[in-house]
């Protein structure tokens, strides 16, 4: 039986650390409004917004490097990429092209995901599949972002952009027969559509306009259109809702109970929605991993980073149950169990 086992896993951030007293220069906020409404003290942004060198396919290329390096790999052993982002270098084409042509890869397939919060989520699940089929060995599956090129550091804006930071992970998914290796044992994926507007980036795009609206009528592009929106209160509610379902849907399809689990690893949304999810499962506080605090919301990227730092830190260590959950725009969310 093939499985699909976790051979290596690394991540970056930029060097540049944004206080919540930093944001506080630039906009009405302050470090008491931050940490309350959403846990987080810092995040971590490119040196500087417009910088066309540090992006979000080069933050992937050095999470990828970790990973390799940890894997005991080279970018030759690669057979395919899966690279989830909301913050594609170029609208088109997608990073994950850019990311094999920095690891000089072979020509392999480079698929791109676009889930946003959930889309690292998503990228495993169909990386998984590619390796339980028997269609790939060795791949290389990222969730990055470069948020900060993008924010409202406004007054108008702060309730979205004092939230996210800048960020890469990446992993090594590889198949094997091995039977004492880990393995993915189950994975859920959702979505609900009608709720698309309620957080989004409207502008561009075929139903908000185009390059040629930017040029010809920019006085009536507004910031609504080209920042990200959020309807917090909306997103929290349905956050707390999916989260313990999609949890429990995938501790329900591999047979296995919360008191199984060593350690639960949600995506970095809100501090708020992790310490919900943990007292309604009750799990105590050597079982689940936050950094947000540290990083922010680096949306795809959050879940391979805070798994990476726990590996790191040795919180997971070679056997144990881990469970990966996300929900996030679209609405999508979903979960991956597996064994590591």
């Amino acid at each position: 039986m093939i499985k699909s086992t976790i051979k290596g896993i690394g991540f970056y951030v930029p060097d540049n650390v944004v206080t919540n007293d930093d944001l506080a220069k630039l906009m009405a906020t302050n470090d008491e409004w931050i940490t309350e409404r959403t846990g987080i003290k810092e995040r971590r942004h490119r040196q500087n917004r417009n910088d066309s060198q540090e992006t979000t396919a080069y933050l992937a290329f050095k999470a990828s490097e970790k990973a390799l390096e940890k894997a005991g790999l080279t970018a030759q052993d690669i057979d395919y990429i899966v690279f989830a982002t909301l913050s594609p270098d170029y609208y088109f084409p997608g990073c994950g092209v850019l990311l094999q042509d920095m690891l000089g890869c072979d020509t392999i397939g480079a698929l791109d995901v676009r889930n946003q919060c959930s889309g690292f989520v998503y990228a495993v699940s169909v990386a998984n599949a590619f390796i339980k089929s028997g269609t790939y060995k060795n791949i290389l599956v990222v969730g990055a972002e470069v948020h900060s090129f993008g924010l409202d550091f406004s007054d108008e804006g702060r309730g979205v952009s004092v939230i996210f930071g800048d960020g890469a992970g990446a992993i090594i998914l590889s198949a094997t027969e091995d039977e004492n290796a880990g393995d993915i044992l189950a994975v859920n994926m959702h979505s609900e559509g009608k709720y698309a507007d309620e957080l989004c980036t409207q502008f561009p795009g075929s139903k908000f306009g185009w390059s040629d609206r930017m040029r010809k009528e920019p006085e009536n592009v507004t910031d609504k259109e080209v920042y990200p929106i959020m309807n917090g209160n909306f997103v929290f509610k349905h956050a707390v809702t999916r989260f313990p379902e999609t949890m429990q849907e995938a501790l329900d399809k591999a047979g296995k109970t919360i008191e199984d689990l060593d350690m639960f690893i949600p995506h970095q949304a809100n501090l708020r929605i992790a310490q919900f999810v943990q007292q309604k499962f009750g799990l105590p506080d050597e079982k689940i991993h936050n950094n947000i605090q540290k990083y922010g919301n680096t949306t795809a990227a959050s879940i391979p980073i805070a798994l990476s730092e726990a590996i790191e830190e040795g919180k997971i260590k070679r056997g144990d149950l881990v469970l990966l959950s996300a929900f996030g725009s679209g609405f999508t969310w979903g979960s991956v169990l597996f064994e590591y």
